[in-house]
């Protein structure tokens, strides 16, 4: 006999999404995870160690020194990952495995990852 299900929400089928790319995506700590969170508001992204579970540097497009690049939420998010990319040259990272988070590669988190290529990190 079939059972009816209830609709998933957004939130869950991102998060089905998310597992699917993170089985596949794994940062070291000379190649870290570069992952993005989007808001309806604002955009984050941070540098992770899957080996020790630790966050090496993180941003927002909120965060002191940010440079927005054009106009708007996608101008920010550009800004942000410049931003990051920056942190992490000073943190000694240049290449990163890039983690979409479940988000379509699509506005503003294709923004933060031109950005963080712009600012000198290598995917």
């Amino acid at each position: 006999m079939r059972t009816i299900h209830a609709p998933k929400t957004r939130a869950q089928l991102r998060y089905r999404r998310h597992v699917r790319v993170r089985r596949k995506v794994s940062g070291t700590a000379e190649r870290p995870r570069l992952v993005v969170y989007r808001s309806l508001r604002h955009m984050y992204a941070q540098l992770v160690n899957d080996e020790t579970w630790t966050t090496i540097v993180g941003v927002s497009d909120a965060s002191e020194g940010l440079q927005a690049d054009g106009a708007g939420k996608v101008g920010r998010a550009k800004g942000t990952g410049k931003l990051l990319a920056e942190k992490a040259k000073a943190a000694g990272i240049s290449k990163v495995v890039f983690d979409r988070a479940g988000y379509r590669y699509h506005g503003r988190v294709q923004a933060v990852a031109d950005g963080a290529r712009e600012g000198g990190l290598e995917f």
